[in-house]
């Protein structure tokens, strides 16, 4: 048997779809009722207002992102991957994640600087939640691997530059599109920040061949 759509998840997937269509400013509450097949006082009942809605979409976005990044981390890590490899999957998965729901929508660049004004809060929350996500990735992949950052070098640290490189790449890509060049662009830096950040490999002792006299 099919299980049945949770009402505020069916809510939530209509508004996600009247967003991506009409943006922010030009949505109304009526469209995304229409779009749930619901009256307005049917929706009123789930969300009081167009920006407790949008900042609802906003959140399950943040929340769908997180668990696809864990889980890439996971798949990949189990795969016997090397960090840099983890770190990349995990962040492209995350990425991914947030491409997926706004593909197709002219108004992608409206809806990132909006979901700013509407819900900067829970962008911050889930920036610090991201962050920690990728700094246990880190802990718990060279902890496991017996790998050694080099001197100066922490795991927050390293969590945080990730960070600091997905918000440089954006720089170049605003509105993080095209999402092909984007993600390209990332790996680059991701790949290079890791390999700066593990110690040297120990060079083994060298065995004397001379002749004894």
């Amino acid at each position: 048997m099919k299980a049945q759509t949770r009402p505020q998840d069916r809510i939530l997937d209509a508004a996600m779809r009247v967003f991506r269509r009409h943006g922010f400013r030009r949505s109304s509450i009526e469209q995304a009722a229409e779009e749930a097949g619901l009256t307005r006082q049917a929706l009123y009942h789930h969300f009081d207002s167009k920006e407790a809605l949008f900042r609802a979409v906003i959140e399950r976005l943040y929340a769908q992102a997180l668990a696809a990044e864990a889980e890439a981390a996971k798949q990949v890590e189990d795969a016997g991957r090397e960090l840099a490899d983890i770190l990349v999957a995990e962040i492209e998965a995350r990425l991914g994640a947030l491409f997926a729901s706004l593909e197709g929508s002219p108004h992608i660049e409206e809806l990132f600087s909006e979901h700013l004004v509407q819900a900067r809060d829970l962008y911050q929350s889930y920036a610090t939640r991201f962050a920690d996500e990728v700094a246990a990735t880190i802990a718990r992949v060279t902890r496991k691997r017996k790998l050694t950052l080099a001197s100066g070098v922490t795991v927050r640290e390293l969590a945080r530059c990730v960070e600091m490189a997905i918000h440089g790449t954006k720089s170049a890509y605003p509105s993080m599109m095209p999402a092909d060049a984007f993600l390209k662009q990332l790996e680059i830096m991701l790949r290079m920040l890791v390999a700066g950040a593990m110690a040297p490999a120990a060079k083994k002792p060298q065995r004397k061949t001379g002749v004894r006299k």
